[in-house]
């Protein structure tokens, strides 16, 4: 039986509507846990798939006051990695991380807000104009 014998043609202009709104809720669900895929496929490896880090190696990104004190900062530490020493929740750490210089703006945004918003960490979201800017002012090799 069709919508518009069951609803009329009022019914069929739900319909479309319905269709082209699950189609558009589709488009926005990929996108929805790009953040999580993106920390999967390019920081769980060193800082663990739960955000705990490795001991005094590396450190979290799970609970940590390094993500809220150096909010500025952190777009360009993705994207140009960091070296030197560095204190995660009172623990010193001097280790080298790689940038990811692949990841699109709108990618480490995504990133970054998972990272924001998971594992204990409630700071607030960036948005992609935020990143941008900090982005562009990303200096010459370390992040710092």
């Amino acid at each position: 039986m069709s919508w518009t014998r069951l609803f009329g043609r009022a019914g069929l202009a739900v319909a479309a509507s319905a269709t082209l709104l699950l189609g558009l809720n589709g488009c926005f669900t990929e996108r929805q846990n790009e953040g999580a895929k993106l920390y999967a496929a390019h920081c769980a490896s060193c800082h663990g798939d739960q955000g705990q880090g490795l001991e005094r190696l590396i450190p979290a990104v799970a609970k940590t006051d390094y993500i809220a004190r150096h909010r500025a900062e952190l777009p360009c530490i993705i994207r140009k990695g960091m070296k030197g020493p560095v204190t995660v929740n009172g623990i010193a750490y001097n280790q080298v991380m790689p940038g990811h210089e692949d990841l699109t703006d709108s990618q480490i945004t995504n990133l970054l807000n998972f990272l924001q918003t998971n594992w204990g960490n409630t700071n607030q979201p960036y948005t992609i104009r935020e990143a941008s800017e900090l982005l562009g002012r990303c200096n010459g090799s370390d992040g710092q």
